[in-house]
């Protein structure tokens, strides 16, 4: 692919027109380059720059998918779908790795192989739908990890997740079930207690009366 264009074909790349990007030139938003003759260049590298992505050398490119609880199954399959579409869009060579899981779990076996490889420094990208699908409470040191060893980090959607209010409910039980097992014990009747009044409290207020609609930007 040529990475110097005619202002043509550097509006069908864009979805202008050539009327736009001369007008775009006159008000020094955007200013080609010129030949010696005078003529036009656009640099579609700039332009463009999922164009000329190329895998990290020697690298590999993982995208990773998680849900939290085995009714979230269709909402697993529909991450993973949106990865394998976006990743195979770009060209890459890829593969996802998936979990079931607590967003509050770090020994999930998903996570824990990502982690390893990214550290092993077998990693050159990582590909997630939403920054929650990693986990909960700590995404940032991972991300930290993953540019101390120059791993790319690619985020498709940066809104709120579509499962953000079932995905959370899930999360709080599990803290909820820890924190009384250790206070109470798991299996006395003021643990039991608490955990069937936190439970309905949950269940309550994801209601579709109670909740709102959160709608991702995936693409389609």
């Amino acid at each position: 692919m040529s990475r110097y264009v005619a202002i043509g074909e550097a509006a069908k790349a864009m979805g202008v027109t050539p009327i736009t990007l001369r007008r775009w030139e006159a008000s020094g938003k955007l200013v080609p380059e010129r030949t010696p003759g005078g003529t036009r260049r656009y640099d579609l590298a700039l332009l463009k720059p999922e164009l000329f992505l190329t895998e990290p050398k020697g690298r590999k490119t993982l995208a990773y998918a998680r849900v939290s609880s085995h009714d979230q199954r269709a909402d697993l399959e529909r991450q993973k779908q949106v990865l394998e579409l976006y990743c195979a869009r770009q060209g890459w060579t890829f593969e996802v790795i998936s979990d079931l899981g607590s967003g509050m779990n770090y020994s999930k076996k998903g996570l824990k192989r990502l982690l390893t490889e990214i550290v092993d420094g077998d990693v050159g990208r990582l590909v997630i739908t939403h920054k929650d699908r990693l986990l909960r409470f700590g995404a940032e040191l991972v991300f930290a990890i993953c540019e101390a060893k120059e791993v790319e980090v690619l985020i498709i959607n940066k809104g709120e997740d579509t499962s953000f209010e079932e995905d959370l409910a899930s999360d709080m039980l599990e803290i909820i079930t820890l924190f009384s097992a250790r206070l109470y014990g798991s299996r006395s009747r003021k643990s039991a207690k608490m955990l069937e009044a936190v439970q309905k409290a949950v269940v309550d207020s994801s209601t579709p009366a109670n909740c709102q609609s959160h709608t991702a930007d995936v693409p389609g």
